[in-house]
């Protein structure tokens, strides 16, 4: 895991640059708005305080917002994900996913979805993802930290009335925590899928202690923290803060994905 920006390879680019709109001429270069994109991710910086040498900060805002209304952004995701598993000698869609959550502290003066989780004792927000087990993100869901992730999490799932998405194929099983029953477990169930309980056994030691399989999801949220503007929730909605957990699960993935 690099912990420090580098801009897009080549290589890297090729992977992305089919999915985006490049018909026509444009003022800005798309490659350095996307390197924009990832330097905010990993650095944390303000939009105000972008380095000159990347577009105006109002312009990367403007491609980050509409991207992350068009679901372009999940798209690239996908992309990245399946170019990833590609190079791992795997097929391009999982079929055993993994489902967990972390809380994050929520900043100051920010009070749209907020809560306590009194178990983890945070104040803020909390974050699901839906990972496969390589540990790349698929789906993810943001909502207040006081939030039941039985119900919180149903909104990972498609829905049983939608045709089903390309990267939910070949999915047939889900693992969880016991946190993951209920409605969610409902909803597994009714999409045709197996849902299994995998958490740590009652006679484990405090502290971390590794899952079968589900210690990848526990892997990715360190690996989050490698962000920093995914340290702390900086982000007045939701959906934006889910935004930028894509942009760093792509960042993660491109470079996977290319790695020589």
């Amino acid at each position: 895991m690099v912990e420090c920006y580098h801009p897009l390879t080549d290589s890297q680019w090729q992977v992305i640059v089919p999915l985006l709109p490049l018909q026509r001429k444009r003022r800005l270069c798309l490659r350095q708005v996307v390197d924009a994109l990832r330097y905010v991710c990993r650095t944390g910086c303000q939009w105000r305080s972008l380095p000159a040498c990347f577009p105006p900060w109002s312009a990367v805002y403007y491609y980050f917002a509409r991207w992350q209304a068009t679901g372009l952004l999940q798209r690239l995701n996908e992309a990245a994900n399946r170019a990833d598993r590609l190079a791992s000698q795997r097929l391009p869609t999982p079929s055993l996913a993994l489902v967990d959550a972390q809380s994050v502290k929520l900043a100051p003066r920010l009070g749209q979805q907020r809560g306590l989780d009194a178990h983890k004792r945070v104040n803020g927000r909390k974050r699901q993802v839906l990972c496969d087990t390589g540990g790349r993100i698929w789906r993810v869901h943001v909502h207040a930290a006081n939030g039941h992730d039985s119900r919180a999490a149903r909104p990972l799932l498609p829905a049983p009335t939608h045709l089903r998405p390309a990267w939910a194929s070949r999915l047939r099983k889900i693992l969880t925590d016991k946190a993951y029953g209920g409605q969610f477990a409902q909803q597994v169930q009714g999409l045709g899928w197996q849902h299994q309980v995998a958490s740590r056994p009652p006679s484990a030691t405090r502290g971390f202690v590794p899952v079968a399989q589900r210690w990848v999801v526990e892997r990715t949220f360190a690996w989050l923290n490698c962000f920093r503007r995914l340290a702390m929730d900086y982000e007045r909605t939701t959906s934006s803060h889910a935004a930028w957990l894509l942009v760093a699960n792509l960042t993660i993935t491109l470079r996977r994905a290319t790695a020589d």
